[in-house]
Formats: structure tokens, C-alpha cells, sequence
């Protein structure tokens, strides 16, 4: 696996609209994120079947519920094969700890277990939605802080943020802890429903462990182009 991967969001509503797309990439092994939308209309056979074509797989389904709940989820999550796959740090510590527990006791004997990270605050979310709707009192720095730290302290292997905010959970947590940012267009490119974005190479500078980039490779006019354009600017050493 990439130890810096460029993950692209399939955010596709069918199978075989996925593999259309990943037929331009003359059978690269890619690392790609299975979000709600393609899950759910899919079923997990579409995860045997990314891996038999040599993909690496970011489950993103962000589970949020009961503990007990989650344990078994991501229990059952485990057999799959997948890479990543993430829950919602706002679940808290007993949550997260039951997340680890299930895919630790799913994960087939002889397999690495998937690594575990949590949501901190979406990239859509602006500081004023999260105080005025969600009631989440203080700077949403502080909010993305506190819970990459509980995340940490429940034994999660990193979180998802926008890039801007990764210096400082890598100043709180440490730099091994991975930081996978979504939030990622191209410079010119629309930024839609984000909020908190940057481009590849500032994600770079920043200190991103890994970037999720959906519409600016596939949305692109020529998704392999910009996909090596967004190679070039993460693989910039900093």
C-alpha cells in the first residue's frame, strides 16, 4: 500500500459506472474510497471485485451509533478485505474503543487488520453551522483537536480533516498518526458543497498522510490526466 496514497472517491451510483471509469487507468493499482451512496446501492460484492483488479479500498461509511452496534458492524466490515474504514469521533471513546474491538476480532487470522480512523468534523461544516446548529461551543479547531485526541486515546490509528487543520493534530498527536483529508480540488477547479479545501500540493505542505480526491479526477475531462497532475503536485518533497 502507498504509504502517501491519493485515494479517489468513486462517488459513482453503480458498479458499472465505476468500472468504466477505472478502465482509463490501463490496470493501475489505485487506492479508491467505497463511500454510502456506491455501498448502498451495491452491495459488498463490489469490494471482492475492486480487489481482484490489485485496489486498495477506504471503506467510508462513517458509523455513528451504540457501541454494541458498532462492534458488530465493523465485525462483519472486517472480512471484506478493505484497507481503512472510519467511524464518527462525535460517537466518543466507548464507541470508537467497540469499532477497534469488532475489527480486530473480524480481521481474518494472518490478515492486517484495516486501519481505523475517525471523522473529526466534515469539510462541508463551516465554524458557524457547528456552533449555531450543531451546538458545539468553542473554535472549530479546538472541536477538530479535542476529538482527534480522543480518537487517539481510544487506540484509532488517525482521523479524518481537512488539511488546513492537520499541523495541529500532528503537533497533538504525533506525526504517525494519519491524517487522511478530504477537501482536495485542483487549482480552478469548483468547490461545491466543501468548505475547508486546499489544492494537492498545499495538502502536501501541510502535512497530509494521505488526500481523497473525487470530482477534480473524476469529473475531469481526462480523469488519468488529472490524475497524474494531481500526482505530480503531492509528490513534491517538501
Amino acid at each position: 500500500m502507498d504509504q502517501r496514497p491519493i485515494i479517489i472517491a468513486l462517488d459513482f451510483p453503480g458498479e458499472k459506472e465505476v468500472f468504466q471509469f477505472l478502465s482509463q487507468f490501463q490496470e493501475q493499482s489505485l487506492f479508491v474510497k467505497v463511500g454510502m451512496e456506491l455501498f448502498y446501492s451495491t452491495g459488498p460484492s463490489l469490494l471482492a471485485k475492486l480487489k481482484d483488479q490489485g485496489h486498495h479500498i477506504f471503506l467510508d461509511l462513517k458509523l455513528h451509533d451504540i457501541p454494541n452496534t458498532v462492534h458488530h458492524a465493523m465485525r462483519a466490515l472486517a472480512k471484506y478485505d478493505i484497507d481503512i474504514v472510519n467511524v464518527h469521533a462525535a460517537g466518543g471513546s466507548a464507541m470508537m474503543k467497540a469499532a477497534l474491538e469488532g475489527l480486530e476480532a473480524g480481521t481474518v487470522a494472518g490478515k492486517k487488520k484495516p486501519d481505523l480512523i475517525a471523522v473529526t468534523q466534515l469539510t462541508s461544516t463551516t465554524e458557524e453551522m457547528m456552533q449555531q446548529e450543531l451546538k458545539i461551543h468553542g473554535t472549530l479547531e479546538e472541536t477538530v483537536k479535542a476529538y482527534a485526541l480522543l480518537a487517539k486515546e481510544s487506540g484509532l490509528d488517525g482521523v479524518v480533516c481537512s488539511p488546513l487543520e492537520v499541523p495541529l493534530i500532528t503537533e497533538a498527536c504525533s506525526s504517525s498518526f494519519k491524517t487522511v483529508t478530504p477537501g482536495i480540488r485542483l487549482l480552478g477547479d469548483e468547490k461545491s458543497d466543501q468548505r475547508r479545501v486546499t489544492t494537492p500540493g498545499q495538502a502536501n505542505e501541510l502535512g497530509s498522510w494521505g488526500i481523497v480526491v473525487g470530482r477534480s479526477i473524476t469529473g475531469a475531462q481526462d480523469p488519468l490526466k488529472a490524475y497524474e497532475r494531481v500526482q505530480s503536485e503531492w509528490s513534491v518533497s517538501k
